[in-house]
């Protein structure tokens, strides 16, 4: 969007504040941040770094950094649809992803960028720009787009000072805390966003689907796909497909703003599924990667990638690319994008807002000029936008899944008033977020048996190693869930030949990285249940059944996860808590067994050790039994 609202830093002059800021603890800022930059673009030179804070924190070990994000952080061009007045401002927010030189292996950086285009036929070339840059290992798009709101326009009011500042006070943040809300501090504003999940987080299990979908439970929750996506809502669910089975796609927009929310949005709509492909929210051809895809030979498959341009070379350079989607406007000052037939979306009387109908998305209503349109825009391909930039679909995929009519007959319509386009687009995303996370959380709910964990049944003893998780075989489960069918959700939403989503899915780039994310995830909480089981139960009472033999197998098996506590105290809750419970299991395992038994086992030194710490017990006050620490 366009339209930036203004926060600004209270409390005492800008310059003053910018001058009196403490230096920033660069380990603490380095948690959050990497650099705050200006950069400009010089009429004789291109792009160039105008001021960093931290000063070299562009100057990466693998080199070209600087450069990279200076071409990254700039539009393809200065834009032609800017209002031809004798002086005019833009402002865009808009985000990249780019490979970082200075990681030993496959790691990204995220740039978030405030850009300032100004139209003014008295300067070289009718005009100038400049971005303020975020640049940080972190994909926090909904805490930095605020941040540059307030970053953006104090740099061109104050001037480079205002980086130093601004980063003094995001190194006194605490530490990111992923998955969960925080409140940071700037100046005498607060910024209260809720973090994305870690990428390490595996998420809600498939099965449950969260309560609440205002909480991320992935990537970019806060794109506006209701905006991105207004023209081709229809092609929604095909979109969704080629995301989960990690189809290469190359997403052309009018400007970089757009590109980089509509790529936002591709990946953030199989949350809480791992999107493990590559994706660049906005792609230019300074990208190092660009000279390995444009060298691609003829009939070469594209590696599986989501590709955000404005820069129409990228329809010829990467022809073999087999999904291409446009999407935005061309007029930046027009957030609103037409329904596809071209008619005014707006229904409501007096620009109310009322309900988008589905003749006007063209679902339900056939004609002959809209048959022939089609049938042109299918034989021309994606390079009629060469000459004419209009929203479409280009794919070789056959979709499995239906548009979801219900879904769509929600969806609330701005009407023409400008004003409360804002807040109905909320409520759309709101609607269409609850809808594919639950369509995603379906779809992947077949996997849960063998991400189930368990718990000692009752009266059995919690001593023993837990089951390992049911064995996954590709076949099998194919053929398992073609005799059970997709479920109620998804049976109303796909076409017959629905195995083959899972087919793809299972073959794709995605499955595996998340199928083991999930595993470990459902390993690490079964190991937790089990050894909360083994604090909670009654050694006495579970022992007072058993025979000799078994008594003299849980002895043994209480010594051994003794010494796992022992051997690794920072795993787990409450570790020396743990060890004490266990101590006293094991002196009360040692007393049952035989005294021959016992002496045996007292002859092992290191046993003996254990079993005296155990005995530390003293009569406290008033003759009451306590134990003392270990």
């Amino acid at each position: 969007m366009n339209r930036i609202p203004s926060v600004s830093l209270r409390g005492g002059a800008d310059e003053d504040a910018a001058a009196a800021s403490p230096p920033a603890d660069p380990v603490a800022l380095s948690r959050w941040v990497r650099a705050f930059s200006i950069i400009r673009f010089d009429l004789e030179r291109g792009q160039l770094v105008e001021a960093c804070y931290p000063p070299d924190a562009l100057t990466a070990p693998g080199g070209g950094l600087d450069r990279l994000v200076a071409f990254s952080s700039f539009p393809d061009s200065m834009s032609h649809h800017l209002p031809r007045h004798r002086s005019s401002v833009h402002d865009s927010l808009f985000s990249f992803r780019v490979p970082d030189p200075s990681s030993p292996r496959r790691a990204f950086l995220y740039g978030f960028v405030f850009n300032r285009q100004r139209q003014d036929e008295r300067l070289p070339r009718g005009g100038e720009q400049k971005s303020v840059l975020i640049l940080s290992h972190a994909p926090y798009s909904s805490l930095f787009r605020l941040l540059l709101q307030i970053l953006g326009p104090l740099c061109f009011d104050v001037g480079p000072s205002a980086l130093a500042m601004v980063a003094s006070h995001v190194a006194a943040w605490p530490a990111p805390a992923p998955g969960r809300p925080m409140e940071l501090p700037i100046g005498s504003a607060a910024l209260r966003v809720h973090l994305p999940p870690a990428a390490d987080d595996p998420g809600p299990p498939p099965a449950l689907l969260p309560a609440n979908p205002s909480v991320p439970y992935g990537l970019f929750h806060d794109a506006d796909l209701f905006a991105a996506f207004r023209g081709l809502l229809l092609h929604l669910w095909t979109l969704w497909e080629l995301m989960v089975v990690g189809e290469p796609v190359l997403v052309v927009a009018p400007s970089p703003a757009q590109c980089s929310e509509a790529v936002a949005g591709l990946v953030s709509l199989v949350a809480p599924l791992l999107y493990s492909v590559d994706f660049r929210p906005y792609f230019t051809i300074h990208d190092p990667d660009f000279a390995r895809l444009n060298a691609l030979a003829e009939g070469e498959v594209f590696p599986p990638m989501v590709l955000g341009v404005t820069n129409l070379f990228f329809l010829k350079s990467l022809k073999s690319i087999p999904n291409v989607v446009s999407v935005g406007s061309p007029n930046p000052n027009s957030t609103r994008v037409l329904p596809v037939g071209g008619q005014s979306p707006g229904n409501g009387m007096n620009g109310t807002p009322g309900k988008l109908k589905l003749e006007k998305l063209a679902i339900n209503k056939f004609s002959p000029t809209s048959l022939l349109n089609s049938i042109k825009l299918r034989r021309e391909g994606p390079l009629s936008l060469m000459t004419e930039h209009k929203e479409a679909l280009w794919s070789t995929y056959s979709p499995t899944t239906k548009p979801d009519t219900s879904v769509l007959n929600r969806l609330i319509d701005a009407g023409v008033s400008p004003r409360i386009e804002e807040s109905m687009s909320v409520v759309n995303n709101e609607i269409l977020r609850r809808h594919f996370l639950e369509l995603t959380t379906n779809f992947l709910a077949p996997f849960g048996p063998y991400l189930r964990t368990t718990t000692p049944s009752e009266g059995s003893s919690p001593f023993v190693d837990p089951p390992l998780l049911p064995p996954f075989h590709a076949d099998e489960f194919i053929n398992g869930l073609a005799a059970r069918g997709p479920g109620k959700f998804l049976s109303k939403r796909m076409r017959s030949n629905w195995l083959d989503l899972y087919r793809r899915f299972l073959e794709g780039p995605n499955f595996m990285p998340w199928f083991r994310q999930r595993r470990a995830a459902a390993e690490q909480e079964q190991q937790r249940l089990w050894r909360q089981a083994r604090m909670n139960v009654d050694i006495e009472k579970l022992m007072s059944n058993m025979s000799e033999l078994e008594r003299i197998d849980s002895f043994n098996a209480v010594e051994r996860y003794l010494l796992r506590e022992m051997e690794n105290p920072g795993k787990g809750t409450d570790p020396i808590g743990a060890c004490q419970k266990l101590k006293v299991d094991l002196q009360a395992a040692f007393n049952v067994l035989p005294k021959d038994m016992q002496q045996l086992l007292l002859s092992n030194p290191k046993r003996a050790v254990l079993l005296q710490g155990s005995q530390e017990k003293a009569l406290g006050p008033n003759g009451i039994v306590t134990q003392t620490s270990l």
